[in-house]
């Protein structure tokens, strides 16, 4: 167990700052949209659209009453836009209509949300506190290569994770995982750094 909080603390430190998807907005509804708009979109992408799309929406109730080519047009550089459109807007009607506008802070009503996967719930959990992990692809790569899981499934990933570090470090190995796997662009040079990761 020590020596895996020693390589988590390692690949964070050989990661460039840089904002995630999920990061630094106001409410808990953005967080949501802005994580489901992130998923198998890079963040770079995902952010700027996300600003715009909550200028002009700066509500939930705003973006549940929103017309989906409006939305199709904001979002297009977006992977999957058009799914994604109808996904943000039905989600944000079930906020406004069942949950007063706030998204649950509970796993199982999350993923019963338009566009809520397993990921894209732990991502949000973790950003309201919570002890979860999203597992993402680079969650799934990194943790192979250092030994930590030897599965590809997301879910049996994440139930290795948590056997394996401690609670209080379980939201921070996504950030601290996605940051490592986006400041390396080269596989080369990532399993690198990986190998004398491993070998601490």
């Amino acid at each position: 167990m020590n020596k895996a909080i020693e390589q988590l603390k390692e690949l964070n430190k050989q990661s460039s700052p840089m904002r995630l998807a999920a990061e630094e907005w106001n409410e808990p509804w953005q967080i949501l949209i802005s994580t489901i708009l992130s998923a198998r979109t890079r963040d770079e992408i995902t952010i700027p659209i996300a600003e715009k799309l909550f200028r002009i929406y700066p509500t939930v109730k705003d973006l549940a009453n929103a017309k989906l080519e409006d939305v199709q047009k904001i979002i297009k550089p977006i992977n999957f836009y058009r799914t994604k459109s109808k996904n943000i807007i039905n989600c944000a009607k079930t906020l406004v209509n069942t949950y007063n506008g706030r998204p649950p802070v509970d796993f199982n009503e999350l993923i019963k949300l338009p566009g809520v996967g397993r990921k894209t719930a732990n991502v949000f959990l973790s950003e309201m506190g919570e002890n979860t992990i999203g597992v993402d692809t680079h969650v799934s790569y990194i943790s192979r290569k250092l030994g930590w899981t030897r599965s590809k499934n997301p879910e049996k990933i994440e139930n290795d994770l948590k056997k394996l570090f401690p609670k209080k470090y379980w939201k921070k190995i996504n950030p601290i995982l996605v940051r490592f796997g986006k400041t390396y662009t080269s596989k080369r040079i990532k399993d690198k750094i990986l190998q004398r990761i491993r070998n601490l």
